[in-house]
């Protein structure tokens, strides 16, 4: 016989027999609710369906043609004895086995003993015999045979049981089966049953209420109809799901800044924001700092997109690349644009964007105009937005990333607010700006949180690097100290005045590089100091084709290029792969957990810079993370390319080191010309430098006649603008030259107006 067990927890009952802590069955009566208990019910009932009996009310007392069949069977002979219920057993239900029913005929037996004791005369006994064998054939035969097997049975009844209905349900119990009442009226008609609970346990949890009026089995089944058809529509649901705003502190900026592995610890959600801030707080500081917030975003190796008082609506060519049908259902055109989601680098992340484009159509199906080809043409906006932005915002997305999206100004249209909301369903923190109180925003979310300040600003643009921004009036500068006014605003620098730099890579006309080239930093556009930081405009470009096919002219300027500050490369690879690096050994050790280890590498026998200034190693050893965190080489942290770039970044040699001991932030910078006129492809520690030399704030400008594409095999993205100066040309022979001197120098007026060779 099967002994009652308390349960632990109500997993316990889907445990095998075997695993169980203490071997045994659970009858329990549910008289309470919360979601924990609807969630478990539904389990059970699938359970139950599956592998049991679901009582849905009472168990029909038998019928005559059931009385008749088992007289005609059985015949009606009673004996109060275990043997002869088991014989019966054995004629009555015979695909059960000998121990399933010697256990039967004993609980059977013992049931009908207790009666006897409490006056029962041989007549009642024998109905009530009958009654148990006729629910035994008729409603419980799918089950006698799986009796206290390794996978136990599951009974589920709904309703308030009787006395002979638990009588049966505690045979069966003790034979080896699971059982659960459901009793929505509490529990006082049960106990009038059994007072002492000695056939069942009440379920006695923390925080359980009522259950609904609604509540019952037919009510779950259409519950699971439900789940069913959104499984049919969803397809496999994502492991995590949207976390918005719960975990914010309300303080803008600050809580967007925060580091994602920091907002919450919960595996099943991603922590992200949805945050609209209205107004400014300082119409002075206001510009500084967003300035501030996107050096911060960019530092920390978070993607970011900004986008400017409105979203570009899709071109042509990305609508029809939109693959789609005539619906005549939502169901039916969601079913079908959905699968034009497709993100090959997150599986994960392509089923999180799905289930929001699902999610957002919904609610819009729900609004009163709405119909199947007005939801058509907003979906076929969202996958244009989502495809055009995604490689942007996600890259090889992996948690617990949070990419950011600002958006500088309010959504004009529902399309835009539509956009901003999907987003808000992804691992992006979405950022409104409207320093404009004038400024409408049509955005409403049921998660946005909202930020209001009293002063009012008209901002253009967003203060970002490739942008030339005024960070605060003149009577701003005049409230600081003379020897602030003196350094930020004169265009007097005292010699390595600044110990930080943020390289920030300037879109120029091909002409203009020779105009910027032997130019002080401090007199370039979009050049600043903010906090003790410069912002240092560099050139990376690559030049192709040669114009006019005047290769005179060509060599001659690129040989004016060659200044004493300048790194010339006549041939690939500079770095060759099998040259000796003695680095190598150790990157490995140097980098642990997406950091570099940068006190250990100072630290280290072999590291090699150790001679240089300190601000000089730390910047050095800054943008080799930031170079690392931004996965500008392909393979970072993918197949391992992170050590080789810590190997060949720690491993530069004598000249490009003397470069970058001498460059002072806010004078000349330190050059490199690379000259590619070969098929080669450039070698990926070439690519590791110039990527590298790029944001410590080095000029890289690759001169290719071919105008192969040789340089960007290693490259994640497009880092570098490029020029299309000429026709192409091949075999070119690269002439031997130095540096340039100073009398050699054409003027301005000369670079700009004169032609030919």
């Amino acid at each position: 016989m099967f002994e009652h067990r308390k349960l632990q927890s109500l997993d316990d009952y889907f445990l095998e027999y075997s695993r169980r802590t203490v071997p045994g069955v659970y009858f329990y009566r549910l008289c309470g609710y919360n979601q924990e208990i609807q969630d478990f019910i539904l389990k059970y009932y699938e359970a139950a369906r599956r592998t049991g009996v679901v009582i849905e009310g009472k168990i029909p007392n038998p019928e005559e043609r059931h009385l008749a069949y088992y007289e005609e069977i059985m015949g009606l002979s009673f004996q109060m004895d275990a043997g002869f219920i088991d014989r019966s057993l054995k004629k009555w239900l015979p695909r059960m086995k000998d121990k399933q029913r010697s256990m039967v005929a004993t609980s059977i037996y013992d049931v009908l003993d207790a009666m006897h004791r409490d006056g029962k005369n041989e007549n009642m006994l024998r109905n009530a015999y009958i009654k148990f064998m006729c629910w035994l054939y008729y409603r419980f035969e799918r089950i006698v045979n799986c009796l206290g097997e390794e996978t136990l049975p599951k009974i589920l009844y709904e309703g308030m049981v009787s006395n002979y209905e638990l009588k049966l349900l505690s045979i069966l119990s003790k034979a080896g089966c699971d059982i659960v009442l459901l009793q929505y009226q509490d529990d006082a008609a049960y106990l009038k049953l059994d007072a002492a609970s000695a056939l069942s346990d009440r379920l006695e949890l923390p925080g359980l209420g009522a259950f609904s009026p609604q509540f019952s089995i037919k009510w779950l089944r259409g519950e699971i109809e439900k789940q069913n058809h959104k499984q049919k529509l969803y397809g496999a649901l994502p492991q995590v799901v949207n976390c918005t705003n719960v975990w914010i502190e309300g303080k803008g900026l600050t809580d967007i800044l925060k580091e994602p592995s920091a907002r919450g610890d919960d595996a099943r959600f991603f922590y992200n924001s949805l945050i609209r801030i209205k107004g400014v707080e300082d119409k002075v500081t206001y510009l500084n700092e967003l300035y501030q917030f996107q050096l911060s975003l960019k530092n920390s190796g978070r993607r970011f997109l900004v986008l400017e008082h409105t979203i570009p609506r899709p071109t042509t060519d990305e609508i029809q690349s939109v693959s789609r049908k005539n619906y005549v259902s939502t169901e039916q055109m969601l079913l079908d644009l959905s699968r034009e989601i497709r993100y090959t680098a997150s599986i994960e992340l392509e089923k999180l964007m799905r289930k929001a484009l699902i999610d957002i159509l919904l609610e819009e199906a729900k609004k009163p105009d709405s119909n199947v080809n007005r939801l058509t043409n907003k979906a076929v906006y969202l996958l244009c937005w989502l495809k055009r932005y995604a490689g942007e915002l996600f890259g090889t997305w992996r948690r617990p990333q949070i990419a950011c999206f600002v958006y500088l100004g309010g959504c004009q249209n529902e399309n835009e607010a539509m956009f901003l909301r999907f987003l808000a369903r992804l691992p992006v923190d979405v950022l409104i700006l409207l320093p404009n109180q004038n400024t409408m925003c049509c955005l409403e979310d049921k998660s946005l949180y909202d930020i209001n300040y009293p002063l009012s600003l008209a901002v253009e643009h967003f203060p970002r690097e490739d942008r030339d921004v005024r960070m605060g009036t003149a009577a701003f500068h005049a409230e600081q100290e003379l020897d602030e006014i003196m350094y930020q605003n004169s265009g007097l620098y005292r010699n390595q005045q600044y110990e930080k730099a943020v390289s920030v890579s300037l879109q120029t006309m091909y002409e203009e590089i020779a105009i910027l080239w032997d130019q002080e930093i401090k007199y370039r556009p979009n050049f600043s100091v903010v906090d003790a930081v410069v912002n240092v405009p560099v050139i990376f470009a690559k030049v192709s084709g040669v114009k006019d096919g005047q290769t005179a002219k060509y060599w001659s300027d690129i040989r004016a290029l060659a200044t004493p500050d300048t790194l010339v490369i006549r041939e690939a690879p500079y770095i060759n792969p099998t040259d000796p690096n003695p680095m190598k050994t150790f990157a490995a050790g140097f980098f642990k957990n997406g950091k570099l280890l940068k006190t250990k590498i100072k630290e280290h026998a072999s590291y090699p810079y150790s001679f240089l200034r300190e601000e000089v190693q730390d910047h050095i050893l800054e943008k080799l993370q930031l170079l690392i965190q931004q996965k500008l080489i392909k393979g970072t942290f993918e197949n391992g390319t992170e050590y080789t770039i810590i190997a060949t970044v720690l491993n530069l040699n004598t000249e490009v080191i003397r470069l970058m001991q001498k460059f002072d932030f806010t004078k000349k910078n330190p050059k490199v010309l690379y000259i590619h006129t070969t098929e080669k492809i450039i070698s990926l520690e070439d690519s590791i430098l110039t990527a590298f030399l790029n944001l410590v704030g080095f000029d890289v400008v690759f001169f290719v006649p071919t105008g192969y594409q040789n340089i960007e095999r290693h490259f994640n993205r497009m880092i570098i603008e490029e020029h299309q100066i000429g026709e192409y040309m091949y075999d070119l022979r690269v002439p031997t030259f130095g540096t340039a001197s100073p009398n050699t120098r054409r003027s301005w007026r000369e670079i700009l107006f004169k032609r030919g060779d």
